[in-house]
């Protein structure tokens, strides 16, 4: 293969970043729960949920992006990453500009927002892992970091737009900023998609070899296992609830961020403007900066240590901090720390679990494959924020449910240190 082909597969990683600051939109819902619960008047709309339905329509999302994104392995080794991340942005778009014009009904921004936008992202989200992993089998922890890194940064860019930056909300209100948003997403993510083609067959790096299977962790992507063979694995269902138990920590943490800080501040004597903008710029910079980089220097630290050491030292260290976030919650200082650690492993996630799939289960597979392991964020994305949501609407802080996700975090670390490869022969 010569240099032009090699050189090309960066095209991968610039349109797989456009696309993934898009779909990265779904983790700036905080930026919008106070104006959706009335805490901070909006300019244009009156609102009035509860922070449970606040919760709901960011949980509704994240599940329909989970359970789409099996739909959207399956297709996109049939017909083509290209087509399905190009549908998958029109998708995601669309459900913005439908939220722009539902107004202040809940259930109507739950469909909207929630099915059809989760939905858009599930469609665009695994096109870009499938594509760079062929394109990169030589750094594919590092490349899939990297691919999915601009999903962490898009948070910060969509929040600071809509707050500190644009001033959108202020400026026209939470319903046109989702159609701003709505048009912006799918112009870009169809742009990013041009690049969403795979390797030619056969193809491989320059003086680049495949592994040869060894006694750590699985073979390394050289064993394939179908979605049905590894679906009867146990090691599916192991690493399937560790996904499970880590993103349900992250999520909640990022669904809550905004509403927990404002609390905890405001009872250290912050007035509510600072604490609105504290909270604000942990989840907008503090958090979402560490998410896209986790998503990286996790990658790396896997390929040296493993992906399997990487989960455990990942999840052992998002547990303290679930038992530490709560109390660091009334410091400035603290606060950001705590967003910034807890942005930086939940960050991880999404480089070591679709690396972790491919490792155990194979290469070639790896879409549909990943599409499965995926339906763990989504569980993780009901459960986390709507329990906190709960727990806020019922005791009036946040403690139990930190508790809840630190404990899930630790569980989750003892599966891991269990888990061994699955048997099947290499091909």
């Amino acid at each position: 293969m010569n240099d032009q082909k090699v050189m090309n597969r960066w095209f991968v990683v610039i349109g797989a970043l456009l696309i993934q600051l898009c779909l990265g939109a779904i983790y700036a819902w905080s930026v919008f729960t106070p104006y959706l619960k009335g805490a901070i008047p909006d300019p244009v709309t009156q609102f009035n949920f509860t922070s449970t339905q606040t919760q709901v329509i960011f949980s509704v999302g994240l599940a329909s992006f989970a359970v789409v994104m099996i739909v959207a392995g399956r297709w996109q080794a049939k017909s083509g990453p290209r087509l399905v991340s190009f549908v998958g942005g029109a998708v995601l778009g669309l459900g913005y500009i439908l939220g722009s014009f539902i107004g202040t009904s809940f259930v109507g921004q739950v469909i909207a927002i929630g099915l059809i936008g989760g939905a858009g992202i599930g469609l665009a989200y695994v096109c870009p892992i499938a594509v760079g992993m062929s394109w990169f089998p030589d750094k594919k922890g590092f490349i899939t970091g990297l691919a999915v890194a601009g999903f962490g940064f898009g948070a910060m860019i969509w929040v600071k737009l809509a707050g500190a930056w644009g001033h959108l909300i202020e400026s026209y209100g939470v319903l046109r900023v989702f159609m701003i948003y709505g048009i912006v997403f799918a112009v870009a993510v169809i742009v990013g998609s041009i690049f969403m083609k795979y390797p030619p067959e056969g193809w491989k790096p320059k003086g680049w070899e495949p592994p040869a299977p060894s006694g750590k962790g699985a073979a390394a992507g050289t064993v394939e296992f179908q979605s049905g063979e590894m679906l009867r694995t146990p090691q599916f269902y192991g690493l399937w609830t560790t996904f499970i138990f880590s993103a349900m920590a992250g999520l909640m943490t990022i669904g809550i961020i905004k509403l927990f800080g404002i609390d905890a501040l405001q009872k250290a004597g912050y007035s509510e403007i600072e604490a609105s903008a504290i909270a604000g710029t942990a989840m907008a910079v503090y958090l979402s900066i560490a998410n896209g980089l986790g998503r990286i220097i996790w990658g790396t630290i896997s390929e040296r240590i493993g992906r399997k050491s990487a989960i455990i030292a990942m999840t052992v260290l998002q547990g303290i901090m679930m038992l530490a976030f709560f109390y660091m919650g009334g410091s400035k200082g603290l606060f950001y720390l705590g967003a910034a650690i807890i942005g930086f492993n939940f960050g991880g996630n999404f480089s070591l679990f679709p690396t972790a799939t491919a490792d155990f289960f194979g290469t070639k597979s790896v879409g549909p494959n990943y599409g499965w392991m995926f339906t763990a964020y989504g569980v993780g994305g009901i459960i986390g924020p709507i329990l906190a949501g709960y727990i806020r609407d019922t005791w009036m802080n946040f403690q139990a449910a930190f508790i809840i996700a630190a404990v899930a975090c630790i569980i989750a670390a003892i599966i891991m240190m269990t888990l061994k490869s699955p048997k099947k022969h290499a091909v």
